[in-house]
């Protein structure tokens, strides 16, 4: 079993409505991982019974690391991408280890797979939107142009992460932060292929798509009760202000996939091939 590039696909002609449940579809199978993640964070929550001997968030850590080592039995990852998004979970697993110490949000339930209060499935989490990032920009052939110089990015994305932390004891710097991604990646387009032919869009544009279905997969998990934001009732529905830090912390993990994909960036911009 492996990915099927998305461009071999036969670009099939249809309604409005067809043409939607196509791309929702390939972008649910770009996201494998994450949907695997937020199956088991819905179903264990309706299934799981106190008295039980495994706890609702350990089953979970199994769940991931056996979704993460079939995804690369089956070729549906590469090693290569398999290394940078477990540099992701690494670097989400310390913020979230800080955020729940600055009390931030907290995970209330019981585990033995803890370390600081964490549930170590929580790095999956963040490793799912490497993973996203990752298998998008293979499986759509997807084109950068024209593409700020590398160095740059890398500087923006650590900024980026250090302000997760700083903005507890500095003055925030997110505006400053937002400004600067609009500014470096106003003209950037990502291209994508499938079905044979290209379309593009503006990576900013791109980003805030993205944190927005980030948004939508937070309030699944404050919903099930799997963690839950300070000063959250049984259930409110996360603020809608939270897309913004997803919109940053995309450019983190842009930035950490791009490690292994800079290929699919061009300094000049670019155009598709006739007939695409």
């Amino acid at each position: 079993m492996t990915d099927t590039p998305l461009d071999a696909q036969p670009d099939r002609r249809g309604g409005f409505f067809a043409t939607a449940l196509r791309i929702a579809g390939q972008q649910l199978w770009a996201a494998l991982f994450a949907v695997i993640l937020l199956t088991a964070i819905l179903t264990t929550k309706l299934i799981w019974q106190p008295d039980w001997a495994l706890t609702r968030y350990d089953a979970l850590v199994i769940v991931a690391v056996t979704a993460q080592v079939l995804m690369l039995a089956f070729r549906l990852e590469t090693w290569d991408e398999f290394k940078v998004i477990l540099l992701f979970h690494l670097t989400g697993t310390v913020m979230e280890w800080f955020k729940v110490q600055a009390g931030s949000w907290s995970y209330p339930e019981a585990g033995v797979i803890k370390l600081f209060d964490v549930p170590l499935f929580t790095g999956f989490m963040y490793a799912s939107v490497g993973s996203y990032i990752a298998r998008s920009i293979r499986l759509y052939h997807i084109v950068l142009a024209p593409f700020p110089p590398f160095w740059t990015v890398v500087v923006l994305a650590v900024a980026i992460y250090a302000n997760f932390f700083a903005h507890h004891f500095l003055p925030d710097i997110r505006m400053a932060l937002f400004a600067a991604t609009v500014l470096m990646f106003w003209r950037t387009r990502m291209w994508t292929r499938a079905g044979g032919r290209y379309r593009a869009i503006r990576l900013p544009f791109a980003a805030l798509i993205v944190a927005c279905m980030l948004w939508v997969a937070e309030n699944i998990g404050t919903y099930t009760g799997t963690w839950v934001y300070a000063g959250q009732r049984e259930w409110d529905p996360v603020r809608f202000a939270m897309v913004g830090s997803w919109y940053l912390l995309f450019f983190v993990s842009f930035a950490t996939v791009l490690v292994v994909f800079r290929d699919a960036c061009r300094r000049e911009a670019w155009v598709p091939p006739p007939g695409t």
